[in-house]
């Protein structure tokens, strides 16, 4: 799954559980019976999962360009930068 099939997958779950929230409590509520208002979440829940944790085609719209090893090689790694310490012992008047 590349970078913006997740972002999708992580938004289109969150409106997904929020809707199936709202609708199972309207279910519930209208009917009368907790028990049909948790079956009612708990298939929309399961929905959700079925459509965003799987790795489906349209979550891989944008791949990843890897560099091959050996063209990765020919490029010095980068360094870490190092960091000022602030001293805590000079005072400034």
């Amino acid at each position: 799954m590349d970078w913006q099939g997740q972002k999708r997958a992580e938004m289109l779950m969150q409106v997904m559980l929020v809707v199936f929230g709202v609708v199972a409590f309207v279910v519930g509520y209208s009917i009368g019976s907790f028990r049909t208002m948790m079956l009612v979440y708990a298939g929309g829940v399961t929905l959700t999962a079925l459509i965003t944790v799987p790795n489906w085609p349209c979550y891989n719209r944008h791949p990843l360009n890897w560099l091959d090893p050996s063209e990765a090689e020919k490029h010095p790694k980068p360094q870490p930068v190092p960091s000022k310490k602030k001293g805590g012992k000079h005072h400034h008047k």
